[in-house]
């Protein structure tokens, strides 16, 4: 088994995070989305994944391709880089690790996770993961028969069609036919909208006999934007909230912590309650402060600062004003 990882996409809705760090290295209580996007999917296979390949742009520098070299490794797998040095579709970015297209494969895009209690079967041609949407008319939507066999891929349908929405993860059992396939549009510049998409690589093998199934999640969590990204930060902290999520080497001093909350070693919380679904990275200072419901990465201070519902980077100094007030009976006081 074979896992590649198309991530090579600009992020800009998630901006300005991301214009330092790739949107899937950004953190989700204290791991980035990419390497726990990697570990679900090794949970979903009862094969052995040989490797992992990252497609990604060639300019986001040594630091992050040895990180992401190191996620593979730490799940054992071998860790692979390829680029892709335009935005020219789906197919055409999974085709960037065309020389891992053999055999069982499965292509996950790295701006989500997902909760499911599922074991792929390799024996199906190929599998789709779906979850129900309200709004199908913003994803990419599949049909299916009587049989569960999926007979329509439909991108973003102004009527409704379906509400199984395609949420970015695929198997597929023959991964040379689908790198056949997405050449062929390639070859005969098959685009839609300027871009070669897989479901019309998919819809050929369809067409030619390939029986894809769906795969059922029990929750997609997006991190598509920053409301979105903390949401999922929030759910993935409930999931995880039985482990030992605050290190032993946080300072705490006449604080509280209301869990789940993910504390990294050398944070610093001083007259401050912190959480509930509040992750904050290495070497943070919190003093006299409110947070929750929020991402804060590494070294960053807050002093005398209400934050909810946030993103905060790294580096980031934030402080409010504390206040010596007098305030007589029946006053209102709004900022």
């Amino acid at each position: 088994m074979r896992i590649i990882i198309p991530m090579a996409g600009w992020g800009s809705r998630l901006r300005p995070h991301t214009l330092t760090v790739p949107k899937p290295m950004l953190p989700i209580a204290g791991k980035p989305i990419v390497e726990r996007l990697v570990h679900d999917l090794m949970k979903s296979t009862e094969q052995k994944v040989d490797d992992v390949v990252f497609v990604i742009r060639q300019d986001f520098g040594r630091a992050i391709e040895e990180k992401l070299l190191s996620i593979a490794k730490d799940a054992g797998s071998r860790g692979h880089i390829r680029y892709q040095a335009e935005p020219l579709g789906t197919a055409h970015a999974i085709l960037c690790a065309g020389d891992f297209l053999e055999g069982n494969v499965i292509v996950a895009f790295a701006d989500t996770l997902f909760r499911a209690d599922y074991k792929i079967d390799t024996a199906k041609d190929g599998i789709i993961w779906v979850q129900k949407v309200d709004d199908p008319s913003a994803f990419g939507v599949v049909k299916m028969n009587a049989d569960g066999v999926i007979t329509d891929f439909v991108e973003k349908p102004k009527d409704f069609i379906s509400d199984l929405a395609i949420i970015g993860i695929y198997y597929f059992k023959d991964g040379k036919y689908l790198r056949d396939e997405m050449q062929y549009l390639l070859d005969n510049d098959i685009k839609q909208k300027g871009e070669y998409w897989l479901t019309d690589a998919m819809e050929n093998m369809k067409k030619k006999g390939s029986k894809f199934y769906k795969g059922e999640v029990q929750e997609w969590l997006d991190c598509g934007n920053k409301d979105a990204t903390v949401y999922t930060n929030s759910r993935v902290l409930e999931f995880i909230k039985n482990e030992n999520l605050v290190s032993e080497k946080a300072v705490i001093e006449n604080s509280l912590v209301i869990a789940p909350c993910y504390i990294e070693e050398g944070v610093v919380l001083k007259n401050s309650v912190v959480g509930p679904h509040v992750s904050i990275g290495a070497g943070t200072i919190i003093e006299n402060s409110v947070v929750k419901n929020s991402i804060v990465q590494s070294k960053t201070i807050l002093k005398n600062k209400l934050i909810a519902n946030s993103m905060i980077g790294n580096n980031v100094k934030l402080e409010g004003r504390m206040e010596d007030l007098s305030v007589g009976d029946y006053n209102s006081i709004k900022e």
